[in-house]
């Protein structure tokens, strides 16, 4: 792209890419990226734009109507498996290499001019130079580790409680999504599209998936839901189920020499509110300008920037994440102080319009800075 050479080493193979399961929230910014990119044909047709969403709190729902609150702006509903397939047929008609299956993958000499990776492949030692590296191996990969003890500080949070979700092919309970606050604990009604859903409930840290028959699920949910949508809840055989931990993780800095972290490799939030692929993406978006400025212009001055403006909006959205997640689940060490604060929150958050303006700014993204 713009003449430079890239190339993709990837631990997994692409069935095992596209098989996951993951987020469905597009921020306006991401959408915006997808366009520019020339990438957004089939999202812009099967992705569904949301102007709003809802909040369920003593059994009623009340609304949140983004487009209302942010003069216009709105999100789209179009799964991450449908933006990582685009993005494969995008790489793929541009003839770009793609190294799948590949092991033992190390970024190294990263704190010198003439950094590589190397990584084995077929029984064999492999090694790519370059002139820059982007470490997007996610939470449990390696990129971090590169970073020096010494300069790397990691930010971490551990929530006790983890999201027990069902994708079922069934039609969504609502055409926009519903967050549930009640006192058995978190709930999200979600959707791929008009025929597919996707639900959670919070479950205990130590939850074990076997544990969890579909039927068990479809009912505790129900209990869960304000009465109206339980009514109407269409249940059916889950097609994947999965438990996902909450946590929060931020690493500083995220550059070091010709390293530049990204994605889950340089910070993680809980589900709530929907930023983490929003978030990976954004790193991208500066990252991407910076490289282009580097090798357009000879300017590495946003290269140089790279970590300290990725930063301030990853520190905002990981406090928007963390008080998502303090306003609508039940946390175990939440005593009654805590239980009336939370009440007192959600009762103000929509007695506010001020309140609802800041909730709904930062869940379609702030802007790209």
């Amino acid at each position: 792209m713009r003449g430079i050479d890239t190339v993709i080493i990837e631990k997994r193979s692409r069935d095992y890419v596209l098989s996951r399961i993951r987020a469905g929230v597009l921020e306006r910014g991401l959408v915006d990226l997808m366009r520019e990119a020339g990438v957004s044909e089939r999202m812009d047709r099967e992705g569904l734009i949301h102007e709003g969403f809802d909040i369920a709190f003593s059994d009623r729902c009340h609304h949140v109507d983004l487009a209302g609150l942010t003069g216009g702006a709105t999100v789209m509903v179009y799964g991450q498996t449908e933006v990582t397939r685009d993005l494969f047929d995008a790489r793929d008609a541009m003839n770009g290499i793609i190294i799948d299956e590949a092991e033992e993958v190390l970024p190294q000499q990263v704190d010198s001019d003439r950094p590589y990776v190397s990584f084995r492949k077929g029984g064999k030692t492999h090694r790519v130079d370059c002139q820059f590296i982007a470490g997007c191996d996610g939470y449990h990969g390696v990129s971090r580790t590169v970073i020096p003890s010494a300069v790397r500080q990691i930010y971490e949070k551990t929530y006790p409680i983890g999201w027990l979700g069902v994708l079922s092919d069934t039609p969504p309970v609502s055409e926009e999504l519903i967050y549930v606050h009640h006192p058995r604990g978190f709930a999200l009604c979600s959707l791929r599209s008009a025929t597919r859903s996707r639900y959670y409930i919070q479950c205990d840290s130590s939850a074990q998936l076997e544990t969890w028959s579909d039927n068990r699920f479809w009912e505790e949910l129900k209990r869960r839901l304000p009465e109206s949508a339980a009514a109407s809840l269409v249940t059916g055989p889950s097609i994947e189920k999965s438990i996902a931990p909450l946590r929060s993780m931020v690493v500083e800095p995220i550059r070091y020499g010709r390293l530049f972290l990204a994605g889950d490799a340089a910070h993680i939030v809980p589900p709530t509110g929907a930023k983490g692929l929003n978030l990976a993406a954004s790193d991208i978006g500066f990252l991407s300008q910076a490289l282009v400025r580097f090798f357009t212009e000879a300017d590495e001055s946003a290269l140089t920037d790279y970590s300290a403006k990725a930063l301030r909006r990853i520190w905002k959205a990981e406090r928007f994440s963390w008080w998502m997640t303090r306003l609508l689940h039940q946390l175990p060490a939440a005593d009654s102080f805590d239980q009336r604060i939370q009440k007192a929150e959600l009762e103000y958050l929509f007695s506010s319009r001020a309140a609802l303006v800041s909730l709904a700014e930062n869940y379609v993204g702030l802007a790209l800075e």
